[in-house]
């Protein structure tokens, strides 16, 4: 989406934004009169409903606090708040400012306690658009490109291990777009594509969780092609890496007809 379009899309949900409160009543969320620490009433009126997941009232109250107490202690808090009300409605619009608000965190705070959790929710911004695998991958991009940088900045954090695993799903699901285009390939029989398809995706990504069958398809195409010495280490590495696998009985006998006659490709495995 180009920038004229996320500015649009922000104007829009602003201004849906007003509407509604004007239609339910509501209005800026004040602290009573004589509210000692105002800004941390705000602010904790703000976490509460942002954990009964009642977005709009939550994000008028941290509102509040950023733009009525600019030196506020809980002004930075308040500003991860109001982006994840944007995250927790989950939608193209809200998608487009819960990013912003993250991004201007990491820009206005990038050496606070919670700038990681700032850079872990602007990569769940991405995350949660991720498509099927056959489809645009774009947000899922995005979404590795973010992650891999909070795993790079914040090896210590505690949402580290929760990080690494989204940023393997994510690379899964990108993996899984060219996996899925090799084995259309495979069932047309265009073999060289298949080769040309998952070579480079086990080099670029060898911890891919579904390699085995990406070694299993490489294995057969290599020896449709007349090329069965490749194929052997293809069949050896999903032997030695799966104890499990839909892969793993054929592909031990294509490593015993192989080791019997490496020069003639096996007959006895059907794909």
């Amino acid at each position: 989406m180009t920038q004229t379009l996320r500015l649009t899309a922000v104007v829009v949900l602003a201004l849906l934004g007003v509407f509604g409160t004007a239609c339910t009543g509501g209005g800026p969320k004040k602290p009573p009169t004589g509210t000692l620490e105002p800004d941390k009433f705000l602010y904790e009126r703000g976490k509460e409903n942002l954990d009964k997941k009642r977005w709009l009232v939550s994000r008028e109250y941290f509102r509040q606090l950023i733009d009525s107490y600019p030196q506020s202690q809980y002004r930075a808090d308040a500003k991860l708040g109001l982006g994840d009300t944007y995250l927790g409605e989950r939608s193209g619009e809200s998608f487009v400012l819960a990013t912003n608000e993250f991004r201007e965190f990491l820009n206005f705070y990038p050496t606070a306690e919670r700038a990681h959790y700032a850079q872990f929710q602007l990569a769940m911004t991405h995350f949660k658009q991720m498509r099927a695998a056959m489809r645009d991958q774009t947000e899922t991009r995005d979404a590795i490109r973010e992650l891999q940088a909070y795993v790079t900045r914040y090896p210590d954090k505690p949402l580290i291990g929760e990080a690494r695993a989204k940023l393997r799903e994510a690379k899964d699901r990108l993996a899984d777009w060219d996996a899925g285009v090799a084995e259309h390939y495979f069932r047309i029989k265009w073999y060289p594509g298949v080769v040309g398809r998952l070579v480079p995706l086990l080099v670029s990504d060898p911890e891919y969780t579904r390699r085995d069958g990406a070694y299993y398809y490489l294995g057969e195409s290599l020896l449709k092609i007349k090329r069965p010495a490749e194929a052997l280490p293809y069949y050896e590495r999903l032997v030695k890496e799966f104890e499990q696998s839909e892969y793993l009985e054929k592909a031990r006998l294509r490593i015993a007809e192989l080791k019997a006659n490496p020069a003639v490709p096996g007959k006895g495995t059907q794909p």
